[in-house]
């Protein structure tokens, strides 16, 4: 039986270092019906002339200008044709049979629409890695989170989480969907430009009552921080500011109307934090978030999702409190947390 056909799309801006570090991996993959494909958002670095020189197989969708993370995806997928779009960042080191473990999973129930591997830090390898973990959750306040790696405490990978369990959200950074389902739902929510995209791209997923899966037996390493550092004033931003789309464009208007209010609260403590720690345009990169959040919501360019099925998929919702848990109950690994 032919296996389903899948596409490696990796976008890339100025990343031609991270090309020649590791598309060697994913050049290698045995996966039987593959294509790879960069999809490049204007680089003025030599990205698309090395490819061409080296791996002359590679397709290049190229953009017209840098439209972010979200918008270019969009722009590129929508000239790829597979049964499943794998989304890879450009520090991704992939291992030897990767791809399979994730395609059978999602093949043996048609709910299953978006799924990831394990993620491990390729600077500390046996690691997990911040941005994905072993699967991603989120708690009552729409705070996100990782099995494996909660704030800013990363466990060690023991074969603590080498299963395949349901999650709330998938890591961007290596993101398997089923192509029907984002032609479904659109793609990623060009607003969001980058960061927190993924949330919402499977949180819109999940209100349509398909699941999120992670997969214990496929793994990759990944370098972080490739395109903004954790300390970038303007990833502050984006993180602040989308979060806050993420409510209101997920959660029910009456429950939106009391959580919006209440995380802004919360984010003044963020604001505070900042400034004691001297991080000051960390802190006015809050202030702005909040101010355009405003302005979106009053010219009602981020509306409320009014499509929202009756029986939403809430599996991986954690229903406390993950600051709590983190920073009263001094809970930092996922098996700790409070039984919801």
């Amino acid at each position: 039986m032919e296996q389903p056909s899948v596409a490696i799309v990796i976008l890339n801006w100025n990343g031609q270092n991270y090309l020649e570090k590791f598309l060697p991996s994913v050049f290698n993959c045995p996966y039987p019906n593959l294509q790879i494909i960069v999809g490049d958002n204007d680089s003025t670095d030599e990205s698309c002339n090395f490819l061409k020189d080296n791996f002359p197989l590679v397709k290049i969708i190229r953009n017209e200008r840098n439209f972010g993370f979200a918008e270019g995806y969009n722009k590129v997928l929508a000239q790829v044709k597979a049964d499943y779009f794998i989304l890879l960042n450009s520090d991704v080191e992939v291992t030897t049979g990767w791809i399979k473990p994730v395609i059978d999973l999602m093949e043996s129930d048609d709910k299953i629409a978006i799924a990831q591997p394990k993620i491990r830090s390729l600077l500390i390898k046996n690691h997990f890695e911040y941005a994905g973990a072993a699967g991603c959750f989120i708690d009552k306040w729409a705070y996100p989170f990782c099995r494996g790696r909660i704030f800013d405490f990363v466990e060690e990978d023991v074969g603590q989480y080498n299963d395949n369990r349901e999650i709330f959200w998938a890591a961007g950074c290596a993101l398997f969907i089923k192509s029907s389902v984002w032609k479904r739902v659109n793609g990623l929510d060009e607003r969001f430009f980058a960061h927190m995209e993924e949330i919402d791209l499977c949180w819109r997923v999940k209100n349509l009552g398909y699941k999120v899966m992670y997969c214990g037996k496929s793994m990759v390493y990944h370098v972080g921080g490739g395109t903004l550092n954790a300390e970038s004033p303007f990833k502050t931003y984006l993180n602040f500011r989308n979060n806050h789309y993420l409510i209101k464009k997920n959660i029910k208007p009456w429950r939106a109307n009391f959580l919006i209010p209440f995380r802004f609260c919360l984010d003044f403590l963020a604001i505070i934090k900042f400034l004691v720690d001297g991080k000051f345009k960390n802190a006015a990169a809050v202030s702005k978030a909040h101010r355009h959040v405003i302005k979106a919501f009053y010219n009602h360019s981020i509306k409320y999702n009014r499509d929202i099925s009756k029986t939403p998929n809430l599996v991986g919702m954690y229903n406390k409190s993950i600051v709590i848990d983190y920073f009263l109950l001094g809970n930092k690994r996922f098996k700790n947390l409070r039984k919801n």
